[in-house]
């Protein structure tokens, strides 16, 4: 309970914010002999709306016969009636205000912090399209979406996890169009976290994925707000944690890899043909250097004569077998790749190159590997980032295929593509079939907005799998 007495209110906040230098407990007197206390974090409060909205107020106005909320104009201004509920507002950046013989306290939100601008995303770029990203503050990314989904039903819903970071969640859908077996089963999951520390989404969606030990993922993430409010116009949730730009969506489909927010600002045939372009894309990042060494090792007839004398002469003094060889130059291609990202941006650029070209060019002239099989890994290595969805999946998956079509030829790889296939057919995501239309088959979706995109005028409905109540999301114009 909050005492009558400011001066044990102030000990006690001391006390539980364990007298840190950041903790700011200002006690005064106003004109009018009232004793007043105020608490805050220093760096949260923007000390010049804190100065002449709370502080003169305060001490020019409050005269005991006023309420305080007579004398100070803010838009939020709450009243709690416990030291723990203070404390945990103070926490999230508000401004804690006891009056003396008062057992109330008044709470006001007066946050300001520095944040980083919003800005195109590097990992999601377009060439027509919004150009705005979210950003790590939870309450800009509200703003953002919210400006894309003008829309007096769409919810926001808040939850705090993490029981030392107090991190704040927040789910968004639009109430009519939202599958309510997928919220219902999202809120159920969410009760259930019971964890120290929510540090970025990726938390979050390994505490409530269905398979959390599949390679794939079965939550998708975004940057860009266009992308997150089309998911929920087709009756998705999406997940906001304060702290980082990467928005959760649920349920996710695997066609979802292959697509990208600009397919639908593109031509529709033009964009038909990227998506099929990124298939062959996924194909290739995963089996190429797998049927190569399959290719190479046990099924030489399936090669024309001429590429396999090319190959054969290519090989010759190179030490190492071709498994071990495609081998190498994959983990040395994951090593530029992965100390190219850790790095800072211009040198990262620069030891990417210098990776990808001097390494490449010293290892064939040594002797070590031949240009052929440069020529393999590279072309696997920009296939998969023409599906940056999928990039965690097909590193690992490219391992598994190489190494089965170096003991197994193509038999391997056939093998490598049930086992992956059953995995994707076998997944669920809240309760939607992950390969959805495919598997369950269904034409609709298959024929309209999966591997063809159909105008947008012939996108009447929702995708069936995701949202079956609400599924009409437009009257064709030509069947006006």
């Amino acid at each position: 309970m909050i005492s009558k007495n400011i001066t044990s209110n102030k000990e006690k906040l001391i006390k539980a914010f364990n007298n840190s230098s950041d903790f700011v407990a200002y006690e005064f007197k106003t004109r009018a002999d009232i004793k007043i206390l105020i608490c805050f974090i220093e760096g949260f409060v923007n000390k010049d709306l804190f100065d002449r909205d709370i502080l003169k107020p305060l001490i020019l106005e409050l005269d005991g016969q006023k309420e305080i909320k007579e004398v100070i104009f803010t838009p939020k201004i709450e009243e709690v009636d416990s030291i723990e509920q203070v404390k945990n507002e103070i926490i999230f950046g508000k401004i804690a205000i006891f009056i003396e013989g008062n057992t109330n306290c008044f709470v006001v939100e007066l946050i300001k912090w520095d944040k980083r601008s919003i800005e195109e995303p590097n990992s999601e770029a377009v060439v027509r399209g919004p150009k705005e990203g979210f950003i790590e503050d939870i309450e800009v990314n509200k703003v953002l979406l919210r400006r894309k989904l003008r829309n007096n039903k769409l919810v926001f819903e808040d939850y705090r996890f993490g029981k030392q970071t107090n991190t704040k969640v927040s789910i968004a859908y639009i109430k009519g169009i939202v599958n309510e077996d997928v919220l219902q089963e999202l809120k159920r999951r969410l009760e259930k976290i019971d964890i120290d520390a929510i540090l970025e989404s990726g938390y979050i969606e390994e505490l409530i994925e269905d398979s959390p030990l599949s390679l794939i993922g079965t939550v998708s993430n975004a940057e860009k707000p266009d992308i997150i409010a089309g998911k929920i116009l087709e009756g998705r949730v999406a997940i906001l944690v304060d702290g980082t730009p990467h928005v959760l969506t649920i349920p996710r489909i695997f066609v979802e890899g292959i697509m990208a927010s600009e397919d639908y600002y593109l031509r529709p045939y033009y964009s038909t043909f990227l998506r099929l372009l990124r298939i062959i894309g996924l194909f290739a990042a995963v089996y190429l250097p797998g049927i190569f060494v399959a290719l190479q090792l046990y099924h030489q007839e399936m090669i024309p004569t001429v590429l396999l004398i090319n190959m054969a002469g290519a090989r010759e003094g190179v030490p190492l077998p071709v498994t071990l060889e495609v081998l190498f130059m994959t983990i040395a291609l994951e090593l530029t790749k992965e100390s190219g990202l850790r790095l800072p941006k211009n040198v990262g650029a620069t030891v990417s190159i210098v990776g990808a070209l001097i390494l490449g060019q010293a290892a064939v002239e040594a002797g070590v590997v031949n240009a052929i099989t440069i020529i393999v890994v590279s072309t696997s290595a920009i296939a998969e980032f023409v599906v940056p969805g999928l990039i965690q999946g097909i590193v690992v998956y490219r391992f598994v295929i190489l190494l089965l079509g170096g003991l197994m030829g193509l038999y391997g790889v056939a093998c490598g593509f049930i086992f992956i296939t059953m995995e994707l057919v076998s997944l669920d995501s809240f309760g939607v079939p992950f390969a959805w239309p495919i598997a369950p088959r269904e034409w609709g979706g298959l024929k309209k907005d999966t591997l063809v995109r159909l105008p947008l005028w012939k996108n009447i409905f929702r995708p069936k799998a995701i949202e079956k109540r609400n599924i009409r999301r437009q009257i064709s114009p030509w069947r006006k």
